[in-house]
C-alpha cells in the first residue's frame, strides 16, 4: 500500500512472505530487500508451494501447504534454534479453528475492500486450474459464528463498503451456504443496517437455483465472478469444465444479472481445441 522502506523491516525478527504467482516480481523485489538487511525470509503460500525448488536460495524457510498446520511447528523449531529448511503440510487445516485475522494492524483507509474466507477447496477439477491442488477437491468451512465474528470485527473497526468473500466458490458447498450461512449474513446485515456489499467467486450452476440467487441478493451480493472460459464445447471438454458444458451460457448469465447480481466473467485463449473463429466467436459471446 506504499513503498518498502528498510524502516518496515529493521525491526522484525523474521520476514513472512506469500503470494500467488502473479505477483511473483513483486515478491522476489521483496526478498531482495530482506536480504539487504540479513534478515530471516519465511515463504509460503500458492506461489511458493507451486515453485518451492526456485526458491531454496532465496529464502530461509518454505511453510508448503496450508500454514495453519505447519507454522506452529516451524515456530517452535525456531525458539529452539533447530528450524528446518522446509515445512510440507500433511492434509488440510480445518476452518473451524482458524483465526479471526489481525485487521487492526492494517491501515484500513488505503483499502478499497476487505476480505473474508469461509471456504476453501472445489467439487470440480478444471484442467488449468491449481485450487484443488492446493486445497483439495473436499470443501472445507467456517461456522455460521465464524463468519459473524468476522462481520463483527470489521464492523467494530469502523469499516464500511465493500467486503470480498475470497472462496474459489462460494457455493461449492450449496446446501449449508442457503440454510445457515446466508440467512445468518441476512438477519446481521439488517440488524446493522447494512453496512456491507459482497462479491465472490461462483461456478455457472448458481444460475440454476434461483432460490439460492434471491439468498444472495438479499445478504447484500452485488457481484459475482464466474469463469467461462470459451463458448466451445470442445475447449470446455478438453479443460474438464463439466459445470460450463451442454448448457445456454448467454441464458445464464442473464438469468444471474437480471436477478440482480453483475457477472464478472473469466475467459481463456489458448486452448488447444480452440478453432481459427475463437476470437471472433468470443468477442461475439461477450
Amino acid at each position: 500500500m506504499e513503498p518498502l522502506k528498510d524502516s518496515h523491516l529493521q525491526w522484525a525478527d523474521l520476514i513472512l512472505i506469500s503470494a500467488m504467482s502473479v505477483q511473483r516480481e513483486s515478491a522476489e523485489l521483496v526478498i531482495s530487500e530482506a536480504q539487504k538487511l540479513d534478515k530471516i525470509i519465511i515463504a509460503g503460500g500458492p506461489l511458493f508451494t507451486a515453485f518451492w525448488q526456485d526458491f531454496t536460495d532465496a529464502v530461509d524457510h518454505l511453510i508448503l501447504g496450508e500454514a495453519e498446520i505447519v507454522l506452529p511447528n516451524f515456530l517452535e523449531d525456531w525458539q529452539k534454534g533447530r528450524p528446518q529448511k522446509i515445512y510440507r503440510a500433511e492434509g488440510f487445516a480445518d476452518l473451524t479453528q482458524s483465526p479471526i485475522p489481525s485487521y487492526h494492524l492494517i491501515n484500513l483507509s488505503k483499502y478499497s475492500s476487505m476480505c473474508i474466507q469461509y471456504s476453501r477447496g472445489c467439487p470440480f477439477n478444471c484442467e488449468f486450474c491449481d485450487v484443488t491442488n492446493l486445497f483439495g477437491h473436499q470443501v472445507r468451512t467456517k461456522n455460521k459464528e465464524q463468519i459473524i465474528l468476522e462481520l463483527e470485527n470489521l464492523y467494530k473497526l469502523g469499516w464500511r463498503g465493500s467486503v470480498f468473500f475470497v472462496d474459489d466458490n462460494f457455493i461449492g458447498g450449496k446446501r449449508k451456504v442457503k440454510e445457515e450461512i446466508l440467512p445468518t449474513i441476512i438477519e446481521w446485515q439488517k440488524a446493522h443496517g447494512y453496512p456491507f456489499y459482497f462479491d465472490t467467486q461462483v461456478s455457472i450452476n448458481l444460475a440454476d437455483d434461483g432460490d439460492l440467487i434471491d439468498l444472495m441478493i438479499k445478504a447484500g451480493f452485488t457481484s459475482v465472478f464466474i469463469g467461462i472460459e470459451t463458448p466451445s464445447e470442445e475447449s470446455l471438454k478438453e479443460a474438464n469444465k463439466i459445470q460450463n458444458r451442454n448448457r445456454n451460457l448467454v441464458a445464464d448469465i442473464r438469468k444471474i444479472q437480471k436477478s440482480g447480481l453483475e457477472v464478472m466473467g473469466g475467459f481463456i485463449l489458448g486452448f488447444d481445441s480452440d478453432p481459427p473463429d475463437i476470437f471472433q466467436r468470443l468477442i461475439n459471446f461477450i
